[in-house]
């Protein structure tokens, strides 16, 4: 298998228009930026491919989307090789922007079709967001989240709203760039309500990017809110105490999540 950190072949920045030094590596990334093109390794293919279609799918003025970039040939994928635009921009701590951009993004993916690979996916993420949503049931350590979960999971009610593409990980990933638009890059799906993606970006402000209890207050107009907040914040515990490598920061940041969630059911 290639190293994640090789750089990309010229043939490869080549076929994708880009110049062929293969140019640098994007910041704490796998990616290289390549003139106005960012190459990424295609690690799964399938998902890779949902992932440009998916991104070439968005048409939202609200939002800047790194656009896939097609080869000369009209391959998404080339030599194990994915490109899009670079859109500048760096990761920041703006919580009710991010919300925004979560239901402007769902907003324009609600008619995308439910991608045909999340069943087969058993990654520590899918098995939390279907323990989460009561579809699977799995012991969890108390000492990584557990024990939070135990407690917040009895509060679960039904949910009665559509299901459709939600992004898990948009806040990891949106940038921000001066007073423009945020940016998005990539996509990790699951098939739940829109609104579920706006509540994970909630929950991951609060637990990791300085937000309070004041961003759940101002988005509660949200169908279903505190019941979506539940389910991302059980969703994230749950990740927590499965992942092997989670730490005591990671568990401080949801334990602080979990306890404004809970003040608001």
């Amino acid at each position: 298998m290639r190293s994640t950190l090789e750089r990309p072949p010229a043939h490869v920045c080549a076929a994708f228009g880009g110049p062929a030094d293969g140019g640098e590596r994007l910041p704490d990334s796998t990616a290289w930026r390549c003139g106005d093109l960012v190459l990424k390794p295609a690690i799964d293919k399938v998902r890779t491919l949902w992932t440009a279609h998916a991104l070439d799918y968005v048409r939202e003025p609200g939002l800047r989307v790194g656009k896939p970039v097609r080869s000369t040939d009209g391959r998404w994928i080339v030599g194990g090789w994915t490109a899009s635009r670079f859109i500048p921009g760096t990761p920041e701590h703006r919580g009710d922007a991010s919300v925004l951009a979560a239901v402007k993004l769902h907003r324009a993916t609600a008619g995308l079709p439910r991608p045909d690979f999340l069943d087969a996916r058993t990654d520590v993420d899918a098995v939390a967001d279907r323990i989460a949503w009561e579809e699977l049931e799995v012991p969890l350590d108390e000492t990584k989240g557990g024990r939070w979960f135990e407690v917040l999971a009895g509060a679960r009610r039904r949910i009665i709203l559509p299901h459709q593409v939600a992004h898990g990980e948009l806040l990891a990933g949106l940038l921000f760039d001066g007073d423009d638009v945020p940016g998005v890059v990539d996509f990790v799906p699951y098939y739940r309500p829109g609104e579920y993606g706006a509540a994970i970006v909630a929950v991951d402000a609060l637990a990791w990017g300085g937000a309070g209890r004041d961003l759940l207050e101002r988005w509660a107009h949200l169908p279903e809110w505190p019941q979506l907040l539940l389910r991302a914040v059980l969703f994230r515990l749950a990740s927590n105490a499965l992942n092997p490598r989670s730490t005591q920061a990671s568990l401080d940041g949801l334990r602080a999540a979990a306890r404004e969630v809970s003040g608001i059911l």
